[in-house]
């Protein structure tokens, strides 16, 4: 259809072309006092004329048709994608297992979760404040260690006192009771703040 197209602009081109040549032909013989031939030329360039006009009709006709052919084209893509789309869509549904499938998986993990609840309530019903106390200091040993800071005895830090330099006096037995009591009060208190809150 292009080449049709562009074959019809060359068609018009060269009547355009015999058009001008024929009204210079028209002029010469009007020049030379040959009034017949000079409305001869007039004639042939009216049909010259009337074959332009029609090359235009069917140009413009070939132009809407090349448009309606393209855009059948992009449409004819945008269908192909829709399917491939869907397909893809399908796919996935079936390897999710459909909307089925994600409600079993769904109530599988609130099963789940209350079952974790639940050993958690019956572990924690169970313990005693000093085991969990143990459990606690367990787990910050634990995050000790993972963090890279190893529990070290409690190192003298200088202190500056007048002009001289001395090491601050280490924490007596009675002193590190007090302060696991301390914790564990705390804890305890933490503990009852969440029962409450739940």
């Amino acid at each position: 259809m292009k080449n049709q197209r562009d074959k019809l602009r060359q068609y018009q081109k060269r009547i355009t072309v015999i058009t001008t040549r024929e009204t210079e032909i028209a002029r010469e013989c009007l020049a030379k006092g040959d009034k017949a031939k000079a409305l001869l030329a007039l004639r042939r360039k009216k049909y010259q004329e009337s074959l332009l006009s029609k090359t235009d009709s069917q140009l413009e006709q070939l132009e809407k048709l090349t448009s309606s052919v393209e855009f059948a084209q992009v449409q004819k893509d945008v269908v192909f994608g829709l399917q491939q789309g869907t397909q893809v869509l399908n796919m996935i549904h079936k390897e999710m297992g459909g909307l089925e499938g994600v409600e079993k998986m769904m109530a599988d993990t609130e099963e789940a979760r209350r079952y974790q609840e639940e050993i958690s309530e019956a572990l924690a019903g169970q313990m005693s404040n000093e085991d969990e106390d143990e459990v606690e200091d367990e787990l910050e040993a634990m995050e000790r260690e993972v963090s890279g800071v190893a529990a070290l005895p409690n190192a003298p830090n200088k202190t500056i006192v007048g002009e001289g330099v001395l090491p601050e006096v280490p924490k007596t037995e009675l002193e590190l009771e007090q302060d696991r009591v301390q914790k564990q009060k705390e804890r305890a208190k933490q503990r009852r703040i969440a029962m409450e809150a739940s």
